[in-house]
């Protein structure tokens, strides 16, 4: 499956990633490029949570989950989030224990390296997210981003610190450095939190632009005369459509083929869409 792939993509280069920062910050002494490195490894934890989490979420309908097993991925990218927070504050707490010692000036070469690497794995997964409309690679790809935030501050902080000589205060450069990469790092844990909480709870689908498709293909069958109410839910990796409409006074059987009718053509326009309930109502006269 495509979506495994990128999330396996993800996880092999935030290996090599981790060990080249965790590796080249011990070698050039740079507590915040180890401290990047190990951040490096939270995106691993949360890529193996996601790869989890779209598994099940894929996993057919049965009798206890007939509507299928899609809010798993809705619960492991929260379970992402709050990684990404508690990373975020115990970032702030170590970072008040830990000795300032100058960094050496390879660590500039790096920080470079690290940075382009990071942001094209970053953008990478973004884009498959929003391509597959998958909350679980959306949230991988925005942690993935705060990576590539935190090593552009680990190598300012470093510039800076080649010049603590002549101004004092820029030795706390990577103390500074560290504690605004926490804040981003939390604001994004929260930031992915907030959403799945929401969709978790059925959020619905706001696009105006989407609905209107989905209102044309329901009103175009000619036996439809008003669509009362349209609630489109976000259901895992799925939508699942709930409707109230007003149908012609016809045969029970004739009303049943024209609803059959309108969720093949609705599954036709979007294969998200894979629960459709329609309830009908006479036309008054």
């Amino acid at each position: 499956m495509k979506i495994t792939k990128v999330l396996l993509v993800s996880s092999i280069t935030n290996i090599f990633l981790s060990i080249f920062k965790i590796l080249f910050g011990f070698i050039g002494r740079c507590n915040s490029l180890i401290a990047d490195g190990i951040h490096s490894l939270s995106d691993l934890s949360t890529d193996l949570v996601a790869i989890f989490g779209n598994y099940l979420s894929l996993k057919p309908a049965d009798k206890k989950h007939p509507f299928g097993h899609g809010k798993i991925e809705y619960i492991s990218s929260m379970m992402i989030g709050i990684v990404i927070i508690i990373l975020g504050f115990s970032l702030i707490y170590n970072i008040f224990n830990k000795e300032i010692i100058m960094p050496n000036s390879l660590i500039l070469i790096v920080s470079l390296f690290t940075i382009v690497s990071k942001y094209i794995l970053a953008n990478y997964i973004y884009k498959e997210g929003i391509k597959y409309s998958n909350n679980i690679l959306i949230a991988s790809g925005k942690e993935s981003m705060a990576d590539v935030y935190s090593s552009i501050f680990v190598l300012v902080s470093i510039i800076l610190m080649q010049f603590s000589n002549q101004i004092y205060i820029l030795k706390y450069a990577d103390m500074l450095s560290t504690i605004i990469i926490a804040l981003f790092i939390i604001k994004t844990g929260y930031s992915i939190l907030k959403d799945n909480i929401g969709i978790l709870l059925e959020e619905q689908i706001l696009d105006k632009h989407y609905l209107k498709e989905i209102k044309n293909i329901i009103i175009s069958f000619d036996k439809i005369v008003e669509i009362k109410d349209l609630y489109i839910l976000r259901y895992g990796p799925y939508y699942k459509l709930v409707s109230n409409v007003i149908m012609n006074n016809i045969l029970l059987t004739e009303a049943h083929k024209v609803i059959d009718d309108i969720e093949i053509k609705l599954k036709e326009k979007d294969s998200r869409i894979k629960y459709v309930f329609i309830h009908m109502e006479p036309i008054d006269k």
